[in-house]
């Protein structure tokens, strides 16, 4: 016999059920509640909420995303996180996205890109009668042959016509990227079809709000919020809007024209590009080091902003900790996606 427990969500009082096999994100998302999360495998930690009463046990997960320390204080990760009592929760609730359903949809590869040696612009063409709904900012999941998944951000606006654009950083040994690089054989070619699953995931514009916003990219976590900038401008959205950009060298800055276009486009718009490992030969005369240390120096203050951070955890985690306890920023307007891989994936 399954055994079920009860979920109550504490500010809305909103409840929900579960099963012993599932986890508090399944459970939840089965019943069309929508929660934080971002890599799903206990990596990122975007999904963290708090058990106020009941218990719960955890799958493997990073000790970066939830310590020991946090756990003996009651802090759980929804995404690897089963219940083995009755649960009262502290969560916050995402409402945006509840009516957009997630989809197997085929797609053909229209263009490959490669701005840089190591980051490929894919572009995916979908059937004709196809109309694959999603917010700025969310991700899909590529359906790989051998039954494992490979997950990238969605680097177009919803309302843009066309191709849906991807970003891919070449990861020496990845399963996925190789392939994209023709590390393979065979390899990823023009015309190929694909399948992926999606839209998933909780970044995305809050645009209920009218506060200015502070987006950090690290590397190609920068393709999520090209949707999201893309989508503002298109929409007309009237919020003033810092840019951060990190990469290691110049070189990196893949798409640094289409930014600068954005400066001289978009009203109360700056990009700030961060470069933390320029050679001499680089003659870069622009901001260096950490790309979140940036911001923090220009906004020391953040009380009355948004953040959307991406790039890799270590990164989303120093500019969560510093921005809310250096800075100010209320806890509910950091919004971040971890760009999750297989190093990431250190369990305790």
């Amino acid at each position: 016999m399954r055994v079920s427990y009860q979920i109550t969500l504490k500010s809305s009082g909103k409840q929900f059920s579960i099963q012993e096999d599932e986890t508090i994100l399944e459970a939840a998302s089965r019943q069309n509640i929508n929660l934080p999360y971002g890599c799903k495998n206990g990596a990122c930690g975007s999904c963290i909420g708090k058990v106020i009463d009941g218990r719960v046990r955890h799958d493997q997960h990073s000790q970066a995303a939830l310590s020991s320390a946090d756990e003996v204080s009651g802090f759980a990760l929804f995404c690897c996180a089963h219940a083995e009592s009755d649960l009262l929760l502290e969560a916050r609730e995402i409402h945006r996205n509840s009516d957009i359903a997630i989809r197997k949809v085929p797609c053909r590869i229209n263009a490959i890109l490669r701005p840089t040696t190591d980051v490929a612009i894919l572009k995916l063409q979908l059937p004709a009668a196809e109309r694959f709904q999603f917010l700025a900012g969310q991700y899909i999941e590529f359906l790989l042959k051998d039954g494992q998944r490979r997950a990238y951000s969605l680097a177009t606006a919803p309302s843009q016509e066309g191709a849906l654009e991807l970003h891919i950083k070449h990861l020496p040994g990845g399963l996925f990227t190789d392939f994209v690089f023709g590390k393979t054989s065979p390899s990823l070619k023009e015309k190929d079809i694909l399948r992926f699953e999606g839209p998933m995931g909780s970044f995305f514009l809050r645009d209920e709000s009218k506060k200015p916003i502070i987006f950090v990219a690290a590397g190609t976590g920068f393709a999520p919020i090209k949707a999201i900038i893309e989508e503002i401008h298109l929409k007309n959205i009237g919020r003033p809007i810092s840019l951060y950009w990190g990469v290691r060298r110049p070189n990196d800055l893949y798409l640094n024209s289409l930014c600068q276009d954005w400066a001289k486009a978009i009203k109360d718009f700056q990009y700030i590009p961060v470069i933390s490992d320029a050679l001499p030969e680089d003659a870069w005369t622009g901001r260096i080091g950490l790309v979140h240390k940036a911001a923090l120096q220009d906004h020391p203050d953040m009380g009355n902003h948004q953040v959307y951070a991406c790039g890799a955890p270590v990164m989303i985690n120093a500019a969560h900790k510093e921005f809310t306890n250096l800075c100010h920023l209320p806890e509910d307007e950091f919004f971040a996606d971890s760009f999750v891989n297989a190093s990431d994936l250190a369990v305790n």
